[in-house]
């Protein structure tokens, strides 16, 4: 299941890279291209206003929550959360419900 979690949102990274490569326009300098307008996307946004809200710093987690869509900043915070477990996990070498629980304070299942 986490295998198939993970393949859908490597194929979901991919169409966004490939549509901000997508986004280039000319300059008037020789014909290079530069990029235009930079668009944040929903891991950006994930990453800003988790450590926004880890720091308490309220004009940063607006500014973040803005970026995407309620939905979209959903998802990136919790596709944040497995990775940190998991990453908590490998590093402790335990289980992932076990970390999770005990950076929420709860007593081992």
């Amino acid at each position: 299941m986490s295998d198939t979690f993970r393949k859908a949102c490597a194929r979901f990274l991919g169409a966004t890279r490939a549509k901000d490569a997508a986004r280039v326009g000319t300059d008037t300098d020789g014909g290079r291209s530069t990029p235009e307008k930079r668009t944040h996307n929903l891991f950006e946004a994930a990453a800003a206003y988790v450590s926004a809200c880890a720091d308490d710093d309220q004009e940063r987690i607006d500014e973040a929550a803005g970026w995407v869509s309620p939905e979209a900043l959903s998802f990136g915070v919790n596709e944040l959360a497995c990775r940190a477990v998991i990453a908590l996990a490998r590093e402790r070498d335990e289980s992932p419900r076990a970390v999770a629980r005990a950076l929420l304070g709860l007593p081992a299942a």
